[in-house]
């Protein structure tokens, strides 16, 4: 049976890279990380292929950290070397099987968009045929944590996703809950799914804005992965850039209250006003009346709500790192990029704000999120 490093990683892109496995990376030589990490891909393609053998090389990947630090440039490149074993899905599925039967304690997971999708090609059948690899991440959750149940019941494990999903590890729980319930799993494997495991709901914030080849990428100096707490969970490691806290919600708040809501609001006047085609966040905050514009939406329009909610200080201390990350001049975020499915965006992000002024009775105007929502935007 196959050693296994104790963090087993779903998901290899440059996210994960620059965020997970470099905290691991500096956490390992200070004896602060459980250990090694083993990543797992599921897509087949030349540049994936490549990208999964440079992962766990002996020299490392580097990650090149680019932006502002209290007004100092920053640009300094950093060698990871927690990717101690890199396995495809398809390829490598008994070696994932017998990793679960061993020292696995935490699940990593950073499965993009349409990560937590069904497959209608997953069916019971992998219940009695767990060689047989499953198309969906929901499904490989299923089959591996059925076969983790059988040979270490008792044994502690903590997934921790990563995906931008509100309440993320609730709602992965209650897909793989309820999928292993639709095959008619044993009951006494749901109890252990629902009771055993501890499934942590996350926050990660970080641009992470270009991939290096075969692996690595280039990203913000700033970073932040809010955990929240639970009993029994076991963390990959202990860094700087790891918060716990009993209040998520708030960590969710002032990144989509301050963070996506500018995003959104500076796609908002590029869209509505023509702006130039290939304009990006540091063109737009380097326009001085635009800059100004943003700036006033901040002060009269979200600041009094985290007012309200006892909480302005922090707000206004994120929004100091936050100006220099919008000002990063090594980072090409177009303003036609961050457009797209811009209604949708506009209603996740400028609405909740609305909503909660008048929960609060605060009386503002809020003239300028009010306006972008009724403008017909694709």
């Amino acid at each position: 049976m196959l050693s296994a490093p104790p963090i087993l990683q779903f998901g290899t892109g440059r996210f994960l890279q620059a965020h997970a496995d470099l905290f691991v990376s500096q956490a390992l030589p200070l004896g602060q990380a459980l250990g090694g990490i083993a990543v797992v891909q599921s897509t087949d393609s030349e540049q994936s292929s490549a990208r999964l053998a440079a992962l766990s090389g002996a020299g490392g990947y580097p990650v090149c950290v680019r932006g502002l630090r209290q007004g100092r440039p920053v640009d300094e490149e950093v060698r990871v070397h927690s990717v101690h074993a890199a396995w495809h899905a398809g390829r490598d599925w008994p070696q994932l099987l017998d990793a679960m039967a061993t020292q696995v304690q935490v699940i990593v997971s950073n499965t993009a968009d349409k990560g937590y999708e069904l497959d209608p090609d997953d069916t019971a059948a992998l219940l009695a045929t767990p060689t047989a690899v499953p198309r969906s991440f929901p499904a490989k959750l299923v089959v591996l944590l059925l076969h983790r149940w059988r040979r270490l019941p008792t044994a502690p494990l903590t997934l921790l996703p990563c995906e931008l999903i509100s309440r993320n590890g609730q709602t992965l729980r209650e897909l793989v809950a309820g999928l292993a319930g639709s095959w008619g799993a044993p009951p006494a494997f749901i109890a252990y799914l629902r009771q055993h495991c501890v499934w942590l709901n996350s926050l990660v914030d970080r641009i992470v804005s270009e991939p290096l080849h075969p692996a690595g990428a280039i990203a913000e100096p700033y970073a932040l992965w809010a955990i929240e707490r639970q009993p029994r969970m076991v963390l990959p490691c202990t860094h700087p850039a790891i918060v716990l806290t009993d209040d998520l919600e708030h960590f969710e708040r002032r990144k989509l209250w301050l963070l996506n809501l500018a995003h959104s609001y500076l796609a908002e006047c590029w869209l509505v006003e023509g702006r130039r085609p290939d304009e990006t966040v540091l063109d737009a905050m380097n326009d001085g009346a635009l800059r100004a514009r943003l700036e006033a939406l901040w002060r009269e329009e979200v600041l009094p709500v985290f007012d309200a909610l006892g909480q302005r200080d922090d707000a206004l201390a994120y929004l100091v790192d936050l100006r220099e990350r919008l000002l990063n001049p090594f980072l090409a975020h177009r303003l036609a990029d961050i457009a797209q499915n811009h209604a949708q965006k506009k209603l996740r992000r400028f609405a909740p704000v609305i909503e909660a002024a008048a929960s609060l009775r605060l009386g503002i105007v809020q003239a300028r999120l009010r306006s972008a929502l009724q403008t017909f935007t694709a």
